[in-house]
Parts: structure tokens; sequence; C-alpha cells
């Protein structure tokens, strides 16, 4: 069970890498997660992995997220995947499982933390802030590198 809520936490924050074989069983449970979720709660999600991200050394100087928010955070995440795995996904969590063990949890979670990141990126004012970038690339040579 530790295995499965390490594998929970790492594919929800993004940290999870690399492209594991998906099984059938794993792109169920992934279906059953995201659809089990409505939009406030793929919000919150992206909130906690916001909230985890601003806890690193090189960001926190810039965040005014507070231990508080973190915790309450916390609370929320763990009340949520308690319930899409016990209440709305036990079959295809326990399917999911007996397949791939808790790399089945690293591939559906992985999915869950896109679509929860891709509620926020929906917001045109975040479209608008990563993209402000564009600006100030080199055009010159970018153009020199495609003719």
């Amino acid at each position: 069970m530790n295995k499965i809520i390490k594998a929970i936490v790492l594919s929800s924050s993004l940290i999870a890498t690399g492209a594991a074989y998906a099984s059938q069983e794993a792109q169920q449970l992934s279906i059953c997660l995201t659809d089990s979720m409505n939009g406030k709660e793929r919000k919150n999600l992206a909130k906690w992995i916001f909230f985890g991200m601003s806890s690193h050394s090189s960001i926190k100087p810039f965040s005014k997220v507070t231990e508080s928010d973190i915790g309450d955070s916390s609370e929320y995440v763990g009340a949520l995947i308690t319930r899409l795995i016990t209440e709305d996904c036990p079959s295809q969590a326990k399917a999911a499982s007996k397949v791939l063990g808790s790399a089945a949890f690293d591939q559906a979670f992985k999915v869950v933390g896109e679509v929860a990141m891709q509620e926020l990126m929906a917001e045109p004012s975040v479209g608008q802030s990563l993209g402000a970038f564009e600006k100030h690339l080199d055009k010159e040579k970018f153009n020199a590198v495609f003719q």
C-alpha cells in the first residue's frame, strides 16, 4: 500500500517520467479517475501540485504559499484520492494493480495530473503569461536555423 501511495504522489505531482507500457487496465483506471473528477477538483489538484512546486528552494522566495495552505491542500487531495480509489474506481484500481502493481498508479495519475494542469492552462491569462517569452526570442537567429 505504501508503494501505491508513493506512486500516486509522484505521478500526481508530474514527477513521474518515462513512458512505461500503458496497460489496458491502467488506461481504464485513468479514464475512471478523470471522469470521476469535476472541474473544481481538477483545479484543486493543480493547486496542490503548484503548492508542492512552490516549496522548492529556488521558487520559495517568490511564493506566498503558507504551510497552512499546503496542509489544507494536502488534506483535500488525500480525501479526493481516497474517494477516487475506494469509492469511484475500486474495480479499475484493483485490476490495474494486479497487472502492473504501483506502475499502474504511476500511469493513471500521470494522466490525472495532466488533465488537472489542462484545467489551469485553459484560462487565457495563463497562456498569455507563459507565452510572454516569445517577444524576447531572437527571430533572426531562428530564421537562420530554418532557412
